[in-house]
């Protein structure tokens, strides 16, 4: 009942998430397998996906929806980059960079990838390694649950200093974080509040220098 429940929360609070549903279910039926190899998430979340972590996911793609190409930072499970991929398995032409060094993760995101025919590639290899060359290529660079902000940003300097956005998902640290990322001088900092989780925010990142 409680599994059902969090499905219909999520969709309610991201209906963009139901032409996609079938694909989904395929995800979390992965997530489950795996999950007893290795581990993805926290176990205590696997009975909360659809809203801990698809509705979490899907707010990258609702505060930057005009983006195409996209680069995920340690996408681990696929959250939220291959979520946002899914979400743009209609749009023309669209790409999602999923970078994850560890081997067997990337495993797994090639699995849901494959499975589900969504538009996203994968790097198994560190993002100092591979988000640089695709500087010139991405819209909007994101992550959740990586590392503080002001480490995300120097990972993404790259693709920021050409126009790109980053787009963070933080927890109930953000304020600190965000005050560290301001005090560069160098970047602007919009945040939203979190659909599904009160203490957490949406954080939207560009360089002062970048083009509206």
């Amino acid at each position: 009942m409680r599994e059902r429940s969090c499905r219909e929360e999520a969709l309610r609070l991201f209906p963009e998430l139901k032409p996609i549903q079938a694909e989904l279910e395929i995800y979390e039926s992965l997530l489950r397998r795996w999950q007893a190899k290795i581990n993805l998430v926290s176990s205590a979340t696997l009975g909360d996906i659809w809203l801990r972590h698809f509705a979490d996911s899907a707010q990258v793609r609702a505060v930057a929806p005009h983006i195409r190409y996209w680069a995920d930072l340690g996408s681990g499970a696929g959250f939220p980059g291959l979520v946002t991929a899914l979400l743009l398995k209609s749009t023309p032409d669209a790409v999602v960079h999923l970078i994850e060094s560890d081997q067997r993760k990337a495993g797994f995101l090639r699995a849901v990838s494959r499975e589900t025919e969504a538009p996203a590639v994968i790097h198994p290899a560190r993002i100092e390694s591979v988000l640089p060359n695709l500087a010139a290529e991405v819209g909007g660079v994101s992550a959740r649950a990586l590392a503080p902000l002001l480490r995300l940003v120097q990972l993404a300097d790259a693709p920021l200093k050409k126009g790109a956005i980053g787009v963070f998902l933080k927890g109930e640290e953000w304020r600190d974080e965000l005050t560290a990322v301001e005090a560069l001088g160098s970047l602007s900092c919009e945040s939203t509040a979190s659909r599904t989780r009160t203490d957490a925010r949406i954080v939207v990142v560009k360089h002062k220098a970048s083009p509206s």
